[in-house]
């Protein structure tokens, strides 16, 4: 992928086809690296699975046999000289953590990206589901939680086009200040 933030967009819609009710992305961001972060409470996959997801042929999907998120993932922070850990837990407390190291200064970094537009995706997408979304950089840092979104609003749901605009804003608004 051309940008992480296809990738972040790819990784959370897993997070969202496995019945995740919260998924939390959480950039952390350094002058020379990107911690990137994904963390949901879906149904979590048993150790095989866990072991088999950077395979590109294995895929739960049934309309194809390969399955590019997670193993494109793994590419992008490996060609950093970075890497990729996955824990997830099925059951009580179940869960997915998938966690990437990407060297900013290495020639193969892929860029961040529109992550503001991918973060809008993912809302408008997925209104029913929440998301924590949090880009710390340096001592500065970028936030949006659709739980307190959905305190505020009221029933307003989070896909109507005012809703949408205002958080494309109010996202940018906190970029201008990264």
């Amino acid at each position: 992928m051309k940008e992480l933030s296809l990738n972040i967009l790819d990784i959370v819609e897993n997070s969202v086809k496995a019945g995740a009710a919260l998924t939390e992305i959480l950039l952390e961001e350094t002058e020379d690296k990107i911690v990137l972060t994904i963390k949901d409470d879906g149904c979590g996959m048993d150790e095989q699975m866990v072991k088999s997801v950077i395979d590109p042929f294995c895929t739960t999907r049934t309309t194809r046999k390969v399955g590019l998120g997670i193993p494109l993932l793994k590419m992008a922070a490996e060609q950093t000289g970075g890497g990729i850990d996955i824990v997830s837990k099925q059951g009580e407390n179940h869960g997915t953590i998938v966690s990437a190291v990407f060297f900013k200064n290495h020639i193969d970094f892929t860029p961040l990206g529109d992550v503001v537009s991918t973060i809008v995706t993912l809302i408008q997408g997925h209104p029913d589901t929440d998301f924590l979304f949090i880009h710390k950089k340096d001592d500065k840092e970028v936030q949006l939680d659709t739980r307190m979104l959905r305190e505020v609003l009221e029933g307003v749901p989070l896909n109507c086009y005012e809703v949408i605009k205002w958080t494309q804003d109010y996202l940018k608004e906190q970029y201008e200040g990264l």
